[in-house]
């Protein structure tokens, strides 16, 4: 019994014939994927604070765990395009607070960066609704030069291989705008977060 070796041992060894990493360092790695998980779990709200994730851990590991966490949030940080996109952006933004609970600096960033998530959102809405209606009527007068009643023909431009198109281009422009917007505040957070 006293052969066999545990995994962990096995790993070290192998880490030291390839002098790649130390202990230390490798712990490190662990407990960033330890933070990477929590935070997993909290988006997925399977646990109601990662603040509380973070103090159940060895005082010692909690440094590494809690940039783990950070990282994996920052990940977290995108333009909505539906309700769960939404809920888990907030989510990410919560933790973020959470984690920084005594900067206010922090707090105003990602309060601008929920501020810019809305507009997006409520944009991209506003601009599906016009192309819709802009192709429904375009579609309207095609039929009507043809003779055709609107009144019991349900049209669903939405279906329409033009309509795809459009959007598909208004929509990457609109992501393009809001994206940099976004990115500049991730880049401060990111800044703010590991100072």
């Amino acid at each position: 019994m006293a052969g066999i070796k545990s995994t962990m041992d096995l790993v070290m060894e192998r880490a030291a014939r390839m002098g790649v990493a130390t202990l230390d360092e490798m712990r490190h790695e662990e407990n960033l994927k330890k933070g990477m998980q929590c935070t997993a779990e909290f988006l997925n709200a399977a646990k109601p604070s990662l603040l509380a994730l973070l103090n159940e851990q060895e005082p010692a590991q909690q440094a590494s765990i809690r940039k783990g966490m950070l990282a994996s949030l920052l990940r977290n940080l995108f333009l909505p395009r539906d309700e769960g996109g939404t809920k888990r952006l907030e989510r990410a933004v919560q933790g973020i607070i959470e984690l920084n609970r005594n900067s206010s600096d922090i707090s105003a960033l990602c309060q601008e960066l929920h501020t810019i998530a809305s507009q997006y959102t409520q944009h991209r809405t506003q601009l599906y609704e016009q192309l819709k209606e802009q192709m429904r009527m375009q579609i309207e007068q095609i039929l009507m030069r043809k003779g055709m009643k609107t009144d019991s023909v349900k049209i669903d431009p939405t279906m329409e291989p033009q309509f795809k198109d459009q959007w598909t281009r208004l929509e990457m422009d609109l992501d393009r705008q809001y994206s940099q917007a976004l990115e500049q505040i991730k880049n401060q957070l990111q800044e703010w977060t590991e100072a």
